[in-house]
C-alpha cells in the first residue's frame, strides 16, 4: 500500500474527530471509523509514499517532527474526486515549510513520493470518509458543520502504513 508521514492531534483533537466519525457512522456514512481494517487514526499527512525504506524515512523524519506542534483551524468542508470528504485546515506558512522540508527529506532517502503530495500540488486535509455517495454529501455537510470550527493541534508525528494501519511514532527528543 502506503507509508504516509502524518501530523497526529492532541487528546481533545483526537477525540472530536473520532466524536465526528461516529455521529457520521450513526447518520449512515461510512467513516474512516471502519473503512478498511478498522485502525485509522485522526491525522494530516505531510507525504505519503508508494515505495521506502522504513529505517531511512524515519531517520530523515526525527529531527524535522520530534518536537513539532503545529496549530490548525478548520472551518470548510472539502472533497475530492470519487467523493473523499475531508476537513480543510487553515495553514500558515510554518505549516507550509514543515510539509516542504519532509517531502525533501524523504525523497533525499530514495522514497517515491506521491504526485499528490509535491510541495505546491498538497492539498493539506482531515480525511472523514474514503467514499461519500453524492446523495449522502447533504447529511455529511450538515453534522460536519455543526461542529466547525474547530481549532486544532497536532502535537506528534507518526509514520503509517495505509494497508495495515500500523503505526510507528516519530521518537522525541526528550
Amino acid at each position: 500500500m502506503a507509508l504516509a508521514v502524518c501530523l497526529l492531534f492532541d487528546r481533545r483533537t483526537d477525540r472530536l474527530l473520532r466524536s465526528l466519525w461516529g455521529r457520521l457512522e450513526e447518520l449512515g456514512v461510512p467513516t474512516l471509523e471502519t473503512h478498511t481494517h478498522g485502525h485509522h487514526v485522526p491525522h494530516l499527512s505531510l507525504a505519503v509514499l508508494r515505495e521506502w525504506d522504513h529505517d531511512k524515512v524515519m531517520k530523515a523524519v526525527q529531527p524535522l517532527l520530534s518536537d513539532q506542534t503545529v496549530e490548525l483551524f478548520f472551518d470548510a468542508l472539502g472533497t475530492f474526486r470519487r467523493g473523499r470528504a475531508w476537513l480543510a485546515p487553515a495553514v500558515g506558512v510554518e505549516a507550509l515549510q514543515l510539509q516542504s522540508e519532509v517531502v525533501s527529506a524523504v525523497v533525499d532517502t530514495g522514497a517515491d513520493l506521491h504526485r499528490h503530495y509535491r510541495p505546491g500540488r498538497w492539498v493539506p486535509h482531515c480525511t472523514l470518509a474514503p467514499r461519500v455517495p453524492l446523495v449522502a454529501l447533504p447529511v455529511l455537510a450538515a453534522a460536519v458543520y455543526d461542529v466547525l470550527p474547530l481549532e486544532a493541534t497536532a502535537d506528534r508525528a507518526a509514520l503509517v502504513d495505509s494497508g495495515t494501519g500500523q503505526l510507528w511514532p516519530v521518537p522525541t527528543r526528550g
